[in-house]
């Protein structure tokens, strides 16, 4: 067969994309699908995937079609999509070129995503004051990944080239599939019982469904539980994770994990030299200041002639001590003089001169009620003489002295009439020196009464 019957690949695949932007019937597709493998480039193009249980499509949307988009799309959204079918030539892959979009419920797996975000952060397992520091330059770093993936080797290559002083321990795990939880989980709690530093636990990018063990509770409650220091590395940048909240620090990819965990070899020694330039500059410094004082010292009076120093310094002492004893002896003459001014002024008022005084005012007024009491006692007996011989005057006793009496009857009471009485009662008659029991025989009135 002549080699002239051949078509190139790109011949062929051009080919085809006419076809398809020929055919009127891919112009203008509608398709629903969940959204999965979404990447947003720095331009605003998005870049995902369309898909149902049975079949994925590419999708593009460029950015002058997104703008205008009511809401942020997200990995596991379902959406309606209006667009273009045609295949993009240097991949020969066909894809739908996306011109509009809009919501058509929420994914399963996104619907999960949600409500544990939303019960962990309930729950403070997102909470600021539980993010434990990394340390600054870390003796031993862990790694929770596949031992045969590309995460490993990035982060081991970063570590190597940045920080070969540290040691490095990795804990093999599963990161997908349905035992990839329990894998990660178990290798996050064995590491606990190591004398780490930091623990970068992660994977490289993938599907939403490839990284989902890494958005299991199992997962998020053994980084929260975790004493060690952990940044998650899982995925790319713009892949987001359960994990990612939990950690204490979330990384974008798994090399950006591993130049979190150590700091740069480069680095340390730029901060070494400069340090130890600023440390010799500091001691040069110092020595030439002492060099100068030491200079300065030797050239001064103390050391040239101390004897002359020592003679000054032994007449400042005398004189300052005769100074010092003048000063003492004004001193106590002022104190004396003070103690004799005080010693007057108390002697002023000493208590002895106020009792006597007192003394003198409890004689005289002690005489002066004596006398107050002797006038109010013959002025009472005076009166008291008196009321007795109204008394007297008015005492029913003396009045029987000149031979009067009281009567009664029975019952005790005072007889002052003859009507009170009748013929045949008994009476008692009361005299000075004794008491009379009568029988009335006869009743008469007074003569002075007619």
């Amino acid at each position: 067969m002549s080699v002239q019957g051949y078509l190139t690949v790109s011949a062929l695949t051009k080919y085809i994309k006419r076809k398809f932007d020929r055919d009127p019937h891919l112009q203008e597709v509608y398709i629903k699908g969940e959204i999965s493998n979404l990447k947003i480039h720095s331009s605003g193009h998005m870049y995902f995937t369309l898909k149902d249980d049975k079949a994925r499509l590419l999708a593009v949307m460029f950015n002058h079609n997104n703008l205008s988009l009511s809401f942020q799309p997200e990995n596991g959204m379902k959406v309606l999509v209006k667009g273009a079918i045609s295949v993009y030539e240097q991949s020969g892959q066909y894809q739908i070129y996306v011109k509009e979009m809009s919501q058509d419920g929420l994914g399963d797996l996104f619907v999960r995503f949600e409500e544990l975000k939303n019960k962990l952060l309930k729950e403070g397992l997102f909470s600021p004051e539980y993010k434990k520091p990394l340390p600054q330059y870390p003796k031993t770093i862990g790694i929770v990944t596949s031992p045969t993936g590309a995460a490993i080797r990035d982060i081991l290559i970063t570590l190597k080239r940045r920080y070969p002083i540290g040691n490095v321990l990795l804990f093999p795990a599963l990161v997908q599939g349905a035992n990839a939880p329990a894998s990660i989980s178990r290798a996050i709690e064995k590491a606990n019982s190591y004398d780490l530093d930091v623990l970068i636990v992660g994977r490289g990018g993938g599907s939403i469904e490839e990284l989902w063990a890494f958005n299991e509770e199992e997962v998020a409650r053994a980084i929260f539980a975790s004493t060690i220091p952990i940044i998650s590395a899982v995925g790319h940048e713009t892949d987001t994770t359960i994990a990612d909240f939990v950690a204490d620090v979330r990384a974008a990819t798994p090399t950006a994990a591993a130049e979190l965990a150590a700091p740069s070899r480069d680095e340390l020694k730029r901060k070494i030299d400069m340090i130890q330039t600023r440390l010799s500059r500091a001691i040069a410094t110092k020595v030439s200041q002492k060099e100068a004082l030491l200079e300065r010292l030797e050239k001064s009076y103390a050391f040239r002639y101390p004897q002359k120093l020592y003679e000054q310094k032994i007449e400042q002492l005398d004189r300052t001590f005769e100074s010092l004893h003048k000063s003492g002896i004004r001193y106590f003459m002022k104190k004396m003089d003070h103690y004799k001014s005080l010693a007057s002024v108390l002697q002023k008022h000493h208590p002895q001169n106020r009792m006597e005084q007192m003394r003198s005012e409890l004689q005289r007024q002690y005489r002066s009620l004596n006398r107050s009491l002797l006038n109010i006692l013959k002025l009472k007996e005076k009166e008291f003489s008196g009321t007795n011989g109204k008394l007297l005057m008015l005492n029913p006793l003396q009045i029987m002295e000149r031979g009067y009496s009281v009567v009664f009857d029975d019952e005790e009471k005072l007889i002052k009439s003859q009507e009170q009485v009748k013929i045949g009662d008994e009476i008692e008659v009361v005299l000075k020196d004794g008491r009379l029991r009568c029988e009335v025989k006869n009743k008469k009135e007074n003569e002075w009464n007619e």
